[in-house]
């Protein structure tokens, strides 16, 4: 009998279409490749709708809060449903991104210099010199990040509105100049890395990601081989600190920009990195021989407990 597998998928966060995009591409490819497959829009009744299906492995397509954080990672513990990607504290830990900041620094990873401020604080004064970084203290896909260029004499005003639904702690980080660069870990290896480039705007921003035409990924990126490989080991190095399993991506900053410092800067681990067929870590992985039904059967073989 063909093993059973649960995709994981929707959830209630702001990146939930995102993850149906994921969740169903992945139990397309793990249909083709002969498993029996459940697709499943999470929702708050999910223990009991997975005490029912009893499920051999759960391949957990969720993004942002609930899905990547460890909340459902250590519902699955208590169920015992194998499932994909990262255990409970490394979820926790890589979703937080001051205190994975925290974890990679000790690992000996460059992180970008910052630090943790009110919302409302960060509104009235410039938390930082210009040019500096707001960001959410966990969420995804770029959601709620703010770039305060140099020329900004008042801080962003956004983050005392209502619209601003992303906590009341926010992380200000120095912004680093330059390439935006991608690296996916599967397993105990890093693969390629990708440069990423806007097509419209200066950062990859949630319009980049995942509008058509966004970004260009060139992979593999052009850069000079000692840059390449120094890359792939801080995006190893950063998975095996923070305790990531299965596969994960690293979001990389390069700064070879004229009269630049050359930091290379590990911005932040992705635990549940995007998965339809175009986004970048089935790219990757096919760069690295790897079609995207290895890659999703992969995945559901390597899942387990305890993670």
């Amino acid at each position: 009998m063909s093993k059973h597998v649960a995709v994981l998928m929707g959830g209630w966060s702001s990146e939930r279409e995102i993850s149906l995009r994921s969740g169903n591409a992945c139990a397309d490819a793990l249909e083709g490749e002969g498993y029996r497959v459940t697709r499943v829009d999470v929702g708050p009744d999910i223990a009991g709708v997975l005490t029912d299906l009893r499920p051999d492995a759960a391949l957990n397509a969720l993004h942002g809060p609930a899905g990547e954080d460890g909340t459902i990672q250590g519902l699955l513990e208590i169920l015992k449903i194998p499932y994909s990607h990262s255990g409970v504290l490394a979820s926790a830990l890589a979703m937080h991104k001051e205190r994975a900041k925290t974890v990679m620094k000790a690992a000996g990873v460059s992180v970008p210099e910052g630090r943790v401020v009110n919302r409302h604080d960060a509104a009235k004064s410039h938390p930082l010199t210009p040019p500096y970084v707001v960001k959410p203290i966990a969420e995804g896909s770029s959601m709620g990040v703010i770039i305060v260029r140099e020329e900004r004499s008042h801080p962003p005003q956004i983050l005392t509105s209502d619209e601003w639904v992303y906590g009341e702690e926010v992380l200000v980080e120095t912004y680093v100049a330059g390439r935006e660069l991608t690296c996916a870990v599967l397993g105990d290896r890093a693969l390629g890395v990708t440069e990423i480039k806007p097509v419209s705007g200066e950062w990859y921003d949630f319009d980049a990601k995942y509008a058509g035409g966004g970004s260009i990924h060139v992979l593999p990126a052009d850069l000079k081989l000692n840059v390449y490989q120094r890359v792939q080991e801080l995006a190893l190095t950063a998975h095996q600190a923070l305790g990531c399993r299965g596969v994960s991506r690293a979001d990389l900053r390069y700064d070879d920009t004229p009269g630049g410092t050359g930091a290379l800067v590990v911005l932040e681990v992705n635990t549940q990195p995007g998965m339809t067929q175009t986004s970048l870590v089935p790219e990757i992985a096919a760069h690295a021989g790897l079609s995207f039904g290895e890659l999703v059967r992969w995945m559901v073989e390597d899942a387990s407990l305890n993670r």
